[in-house]
């Protein structure tokens, strides 16, 4: 689809710059909140956008909050109490508790976590050797 020149008017430059710089994820939140503010639908205008990589399929809702589950240990122990820790702001012994139940069964460290977030602890676990997952 070629992009087509279009001209703003000077008093939304500001307001389309911003617009032009958030994520696909945020400008779709936005849309809700706008919808919802004055009782409009942007449904005839979501049908002619066309979805942009990373996007999720038409239909599936992008989830906003999850819960980082520890499913598997891994070989390093001790740095994964050191993440457990860092991210929970738990005890040592708190800690070392959670990771010896998540040896026998998943363990859920942190709950109704943004996306952006979640995705950071999992690299951290994965750092330290553990597995984890989204849910």
């Amino acid at each position: 689809m070629p992009e087509e020149n279009i001209e703003v008017p000077a008093k939304f430059e500001k307001l389309v710059k911003e617009i032009e710089q958030m994520s696909v994820i945020d400008l779709a939140e936005l849309v809700k909140i706008l919808e919802k503010k004055f009782g409009v639908s942007s449904a005839p205008v979501a049908v002619a956008m066309a979805p942009a990589a990373g996007a999720t399929p038409a239909g599936e809702e992008e989830k906003s909050s999850y819960n980082v589950v520890l499913s598997a240990v891994g070989e390093k122990k001790i740095d994964v109490i050191k993440a457990i820790r860092d991210i929970t702001q738990l005890g040592l012994k708190e800690s070392k508790d959670m990771v010896d139940a998540a040896v026998s069964a998943p363990q859920t460290v942190k709950e109704n976590v943004k996306k952006e977030e979640a995705e950071e602890m999992k690299k951290k676990f994965a750092a330290a050797g553990a597995t984890v997952e989204l849910k």
